[in-house]
């Protein structure tokens, strides 16, 4: 959902904000961004963090968090809207903005949560489609300071988390609000005559349907331009991640004009940051094993096999993204199988928080983080800092899967399924592959047996688990291969192993 527009629009709208670049290594062209950058050191281990959606559409927490677009585009969720708020005319999504109280909203225990999940770095989305930004803003009067909780929402995040030694950055969807609502012409042509919601004067530029003009257009890429510069100035973010919406070539001179600012600003504070895209948003030849100067990030999904270089996960603790009512939370068993997965393929998981309106963290999901990170402070040496082995994983016996990771020489095997009775065979480490000298299982004193043929390793195991998830074994002796990191981020040419 990119603005619909075209390269001479998008040109035109950097050549406005061009004198803003500050002096620097980084020009906003490509060759100079990918002469400049490096995947930050921090990042390349952090493995686990968290990102979230919270906005005006925790609201009515209902569908989700598209609930903006919806309610004017979806005759369903149009009728729902109806039903328990009013006609659109009368109660538009602008209507939301006092309801949106965060009156419950606490960052100490928040950030408190949030460490004690384990997680390494915290994204919350700045902004969501609509456009409503949570921080203190003098660029948009949409935001949460004038309106809704009367609180920089962002600047009080940023202050608790980093605190307590996480790494912060946000998420940002604004660049897709220019064209996000799109209403049947009967409601178009009724609001337009009596000025009403998407066409009410005061409303127009946060809408942003009365007016798609390519001059509107331009307006609000350099609006998108500065609310990136307002936050990059306030917050010195860690990483700053984009959707979808930037994805189209025609944004190249926006996108390369955010770049320029942030890595030029980024050295001014002496700290090693990262913008963070999906698809080829930033590879201008079109291909995501050519991206420049920014790390890969895959939605919902990452890849079937191992991919070296440095990439990301982003997936939802929920069955919506943004908070509503009924959804469903993946327990914490759930989320560690799903985190061992990610990295044992060498990437990294961002997982999506959903809070409330009123600023609490549904107590199942405070469960599952919690769960997290007491999993976390047994078995966290096979994920952080770890990079990916030969293979991912193998398929044990009983229905159970052993996953691989890699640090300091040393292999880890995590088992996920029923606690093995008595013994554990791993079928990818036979007596050829190389000697090994020794076994332990994390959270358990003392060494393992274990004896080593051409069928693989087998470990004796104690009567009882460590932990109540996944277990691993810390194997020794073997030659392991090099990390698969890459500077840039991108893949290893010709790597051979999947």
């Amino acid at each position: 959902m990119a603005p619909e527009t075209n390269l001479a629009v998008a040109q035109a709208a950097a050549d406005i904000v061009a004198k803003q670049i500050p002096a620097g290594p980084v020009q906003p062209n490509w060759s100079s961004l990918q002469a400049y950058y490096t995947v930050p050191a921090w990042y390349t281990g952090a493995k686990f963090g968290l990102c979230m959606h919270w906005g005006l559409y925790s609201v009515p927490a209902y569908h989700n968090e598209w609930y903006e677009k919806h309610m004017y585009g979806s005759p369903a969720i149009a009728a729902w809207h109806v039903q328990h708020f009013g006609l659109q005319d009368t109660f538009g999504y602008k209507n939301f903005i006092p309801l949106f109280t965060a009156d419950q909203f606490d960052p100490e225990a928040w950030a408190t949560l949030f460490q004690q999940s384990g997680a390494r770095f915290f994204m919350p989305a700045c902004q969501h489609h609509d456009g409503f930004a949570l921080w203190d803003s003098k660029v948009t009067p949409y935001n949460s300071m004038q309106m809704g909780p009367h609180r920089d929402l962002i600047g009080e995040l940023a202050i608790a988390v980093r605190k307590r030694g996480l790494k912060f950055g946000f998420t940002n969807h604004q660049v897709e609000n220019f064209q996000f609502i799109n209403p049947p012409k009967e409601m178009l042509d009724r609001m337009k005559a009596a000025k009403a919601d998407l066409f009410d004067p005061a409303w127009v530029n946060f809408y942003h349907v009365a007016d798609r003009s390519d001059s509107a257009c331009k307006a609000f890429l350099v609006d998108w331009f500065n609310r990136n510069v307002e936050l990059i100035n306030k917050y010195q973010p860690d990483m700053l991640w984009f959707d979808n919406g930037i994805d189209q070539r025609f944004l190249d001179p926006m996108k390369l004009m955010v770049a320029a600012y942030y890595y030029n600003t980024a050295k001014q504070w002496g700290k090693e940051v990262s913008l963070n895209t999906k698809k080829a948003a930033f590879a201008p030849s079109g291909t995501n094993i050519a991206t420049i100067g920014s790390v890969l990030d895959f939605e919902g999904r990452g890849p079937s096999g191992i991919r070296t270089g440095v990439w990301d996960v982003d997936t939802q603790i929920g069955s919506t993204w943004g908070y509503t009512t009924g959804m469903k939370v993946a327990g914490a068993g759930a989320i560690v199988t799903r985190l061992i997965d990610i990295v044992s393929k060498n990437g990294t998981m961002m997982l999506n928080i959903s809070p409330k309106a009123d600023g609490t963290i549904p107590a199942e999901q405070q469960e599952t983080l919690l769960g997290v990170g007491r999993w976390l402070k047994t078995n966290g040496d096979a994920i952080f800092d770890t990079h990916n082995w030969i293979k991912a994983r193998e398929e044990g016996a009983n229905g159970n899967k052993i996953y691989f990771t890699v640090k300091a020489g040393a292999l880890y095997a995590i088992i996920t399924g029923k606690w093995p009775a008595g013994v554990v065979t791993i079928n990818s480490l036979p007596a050829s592959i190389g000697k090994v000298a020794g076994v332990t299982l994390l959270g358990n004193n003392g060494k393992l047996a274990f004896s080593q043929d051409a069928n693989g390793l087998t470990v004796t195991l104690p009567a009882n688990p460590p932990c109540d998830i996944a277990w691993t074994l810390q194997i020794t002796g073997l030659k392991m291969n090099e990390p698969t990191t890459t500077p840039t981020g991108n893949p290893i040419p010709g790597y051979p192993y999947q």
